[in-house]
């Protein structure tokens, strides 16, 4: 965001700096100013696929799990299923929404630069009691929404240990503390000599998808012994950055 608004500045002030140039030199800086703000609809924001996550987890928590699932996935989402993949409609269909909701909020989101693909990670709480990881991509919709294309995700092993409950004075006054978010955009240029992914293998024991400018990419991989490793790249400072890498044991 300083960059973008650093940026943005510099534009308009050598715009206005300029008040006896030729027509010709007025004009070029005024295309450039308006390519440089048409540009900023399409730069990536992790913060909208943040509000998609919580509004995705709070919608689960009101109307049920699967309901959420079902809103929320795009039309060609996948999840985890025996044996390998499977689309997320079939698998939801008919699913009746458990008495408790799964809870969850995101932690981290890495979003590329054109902002078409972002993946999430972050914390979730099952009714059992289990807590753990997950990962969830996101992609832009037609209409401007994010849709999960990939949910999944991983109890803890071992568990965390309990927190005992803190004892307060009956005229304790209590606030509750705000989530913090780390957000990333990847690079907007390639890289020079990064123009192959850091993707390992294709075929019908992975998912996998890119950006469209190529700069954030992520897979799962079904390995060979059930268990399933969920990694995602993207590109910062000259090079291809693993974010990413989540262990799912076989059969979770």
């Amino acid at each position: 965001m300083i960059l973008r608004f650093s940026i943005a500045a510099i534009a308009v002030t050598a715009l206005v700096a300029c008040s006896s140039p030729t027509q010709q030199r007025i004009s070029r800086e005024r295309r450039a100013a308006t390519q440089f703000l048409e540009r900023q609809g399409s730069i990536g924001d992790p913060g909208r696929v943040a509000a998609a996550d919580f509004a995705f987890a709070k919608m689960a928590r009101e109307q049920g799990t699967w309901t959420a699932f079902r809103e929320y996935a795009a039309g060609d989402a996948m999840m985890d299923a025996p044996g390998g993949f499977a689309s997320a409609s079939e698998l939801l269909a008919g699913l009746a929404d458990p008495a408790e909701p799964i809870r969850w909020a995101p932690t981290h989101v890495w979003s590329s630069c054109d902002g078409t693909l972002a993946v999430s990670l972050g914390r979730f709480l099952r009714p059992n009691g289990l807590v753990g990881d997950y990962v969830t991509v996101w992609e832009l919709q037609s209409d401007n929404s994010y849709r999960f294309i990939y949910d999944t995700g991983t109890p803890d092993d071992p568990q965390p240990e309990p927190q005992p409950e803190e004892e307060l004075p009956e005229d304790a006054i209590i606030v509750e503390g705000m989530t913090s978010i780390e957000g990333r955009v990847a690079d907007c240029q390639p890289a020079a000599g990064q123009s192959a992914l850091p993707l390992a293998i294709t075929g019908e024991a992975t998912q996998a998808s890119t950006s469209r400018d190529s700069s954030l990419t992520w897979q799962s991989i079904l390995n060979a012994d059930g268990s399933r490793t969920v990694t995602a790249h993207y590109l910062r400072d000259g090079a291809w950055q693993r974010v990413i890498e989540l262990e799912i044991p076989a059969g979770e």
